[in-house]
């Protein structure tokens, strides 16, 4: 088995949107994989040993998924920040948590030669991306992205809603209808993903604002099943996060 990521920043005017592109080539079945949360959602293109290409729209992940399988398998992704559910897909992805959907052939122009030659295929999802920004964004869920992403969630949520000029109630209502979670939780998600690239590097102690040692073992069992020090030993690169690097 030969398994393989690689990562892509998207270009400078499109951050707001986009956190990274990733490329995963899989040559053969990877098993007992354990799939957790990473704060983003994905629009993936994939091609599978029988040749077959599809396009997939990955919600938001708030829990973790046990025991998959990777079938042999190319991959393209990009992991989109939340702010691009509404200003680049014009939609609310509350109905894709935790789940996927299959997107109509030819979405966005795509098709299976794309996968042929990545600088192109980067090139090409830049540009749809920056056709898609409208005109016209509401500046306080501008700024509450920037700030969440800015503190990787060690933050209050009166901090967040006295920096955004939004209320509490106003930011946990759009987030439930857009997102189906509440700020806090993504919260804690973004913590957790921050934690993720810290364990990978042998830190197991809480750098994310955790109240306490206890309160950090107990979030990283939440959302990913195991404690931080099984975490940060990975034995076979079993926990995957698409949107974070893996450790050397």
């Amino acid at each position: 088995m030969n398994f393989s990521a690689t990562y892509y920043q998207p270009d400078d005017d499109i951050s707001t949107f986009v956190s990274t592109y990733w490329l995963v080539e899989n040559s053969g079945n990877k098993n007992n994989i354990t799939s957790i949360p990473d704060a983003f959602f994905e629009l993936v293109l994939s091609k599978d040993e029988d040749n077959e290409f599809e396009i997939w729209l990955l919600g938001l992940g708030t829990v973790f998924e046990d025991n998959k399988e990777m079938p042999a398998t190319k991959m393209f992704g990009i992991s989109f920040k939340l702010i691009a559910s509404e200003y680049i897909f014009g939609q609310p992805i509350a109905d894709i948590k935790n789940s996927a959907k299959k997107l109509p052939e030819g979405f966005w122009g795509f098709d299976e030669n794309d996968l042929q030659d990545i600088t192109q295929l980067i090139e090409k999802v830049n540009n749809k991306i920056k056709e898609s920004i409208p005109g016209i964004i509401d500046l306080r869920k501008k700024r509450l992205f920037e700030i969440l992403y800015q503190s990787k969630g060690a933050i209050s949520v009166k901090e967040l809603a006295e920096q955004s000029c939004w209320s509490s109630r106003q930011i946990n209502r759009y987030f439930n209808h857009q997102f189906d979670i509440s700020l806090k939780s993504y919260c804690n998600i973004l913590r957790f993903r921050s934690s993720f690239e810290h364990l990978k590097k042998g830190k197991l102690f809480p750098e994310q604002n955790f109240s306490d040692q206890a309160h950090f073992i107990r979030e990283v069992k939440k959302l990913s099943g195991v404690s931080p020090k099984k975490i940060s030993k990975n034995e076979n690169d079993r926990f995957i996060q698409f949107s974070t690097k893996p450790k050397k």
